[in-house]
């Protein structure tokens, strides 16, 4: 070997040698809380667990060798909630990813330096974050506000039932975002000439007396807006339209599988999937205060036909062209 063959060889072995004992040290494991409504064992839980791990498989991340994942379930407790978000700060999470009102709320309250990357109903108008394109604080994520979503979802019901002129819309008083959605339903009534009556419930011990409500209006057709308790309730909802013969319409498509007639809107395992985009900023360096929120774009159509068969309905094939899922 000459001398510059062995000094190349040399400089090449001292530039790749720290590298290969680096590439040779245990990476570190990233500790990867979720703060959710549902526990793990539940079906639906399951599969929100499943698109968050999923989405980071995508970007080269393997559980038990790269993340390990702190799942917390709060199932309807405030008071669980607010303890299990400071059983998360105080765990010191990597990043914490927190699904439906009011979990973002609370994880920010119990720690203003752990990340937060939240699938939100109105994250500025909440007052969560100053901005959409600038959060400013410790959280970031996916905005799920949609305010025409209302107006097509009336929309499709007057397509499938044009006679419709009155339709009842499911409102929890207490989640911030449907005094939103019940302004924009508004307003989508009047183009479609059609009448609403605004259902109010604060506990499944007030749905009967709801329903009620819509039938004694002569209502034709009922709106559930997007609300966990709706959700988690979701069968005792859609028996409830069906026995008061109502067409029945909600934002998520595990709802339509429950018995709705139909479910339009954001898809809910896709946006749980796009949390990992940011789980991978964030571990990577990234401050939530610097990442936009992003507006969730995909949108499914589901139609439980089983539904419509019993209502004695038929669907419009225009309808059922549009449709991502049709339930036989």
């Amino acid at each position: 070997m000459d001398r510059r063959t062995f000094v190349a060889t040399l400089a090449s072995g001292l530039l790749t040698g720290p590298l290969a004992t680096e590439a040779q040290q245990p990476a570190k494991l990233f500790r990867v809380g979720i703060l959710s409504y549902l526990p793990a064992t539940d079906p639906v839980g399951s599969r929100f667990r499943e698109a968050v791990l999923a989405g980071l498989r995508d970007l080269g991340y393997v559980e038990g060798q790269h993340i390990a994942i702190e799942w917390r379930s709060w199932e309807g407790s405030l008071e669980r909630l607010r303890a299990l978000a400071t059983e998360l700060a105080q765990l010191r999470v990597d990043v914490v990813v927190v699904g439906p009102t009011p979990a973002a709320e609370e994880m920010k309250r119990a720690s203003s330096t752990v990340p937060i990357v939240a699938i939100h109903g109105d994250p500025v108008g909440s007052g969560l974050v100053a901005s959409l394109a600038r959060p400013g604080a410790n959280v970031t994520g996916i905005s799920v506000l949609n305010t025409e979503l209302i107006g097509k979802q009336l929309q499709m019901l007057k397509e499938v039932s044009p006679k419709l002129s009155r339709v009842a819309v499911l409102s929890n008083p207490t989640t911030f975002t449907h005094q939103t959605y019940l302004r924009q339903a508004e307003v989508a009534a009047r183009s479609l000439n059609v009448r609403l009556v605004v259902l109010k419930a604060r506990a499944p011990s007030e749905f009967a007396g709801a329903f009620s409500t819509a039938t004694r209006e002569r209502a034709g057709a009922v709106i559930v807006l997007g609300d966990t308790m709706f959700y988690v309730e979701r069968t005792q909802l859609a028996e409830l339209a069906e026995r008061h013969r109502l067409l029945s319409m909600a934002p998520q498509q595990e709802q339509a599988a429950a018995g709705y007639l139909m479910a339009y809107g954001v898809n809910a395992l896709d946006a749980y999937r796009r949390t990992a985009v940011y789980v991978d900023k964030i571990l990577r360096g990234a401050k939530p205060a610097d990442l936009p929120f992003e507006q969730a774009t995909k949108f499914g159509l589901v139609v439980n036909l089983k539904t419509a068969r019993a209502l004695g309905l038929t669907i419009p094939p225009s309808v059922l062209a549009r449709a991502d899922q049709v339930i036989e």
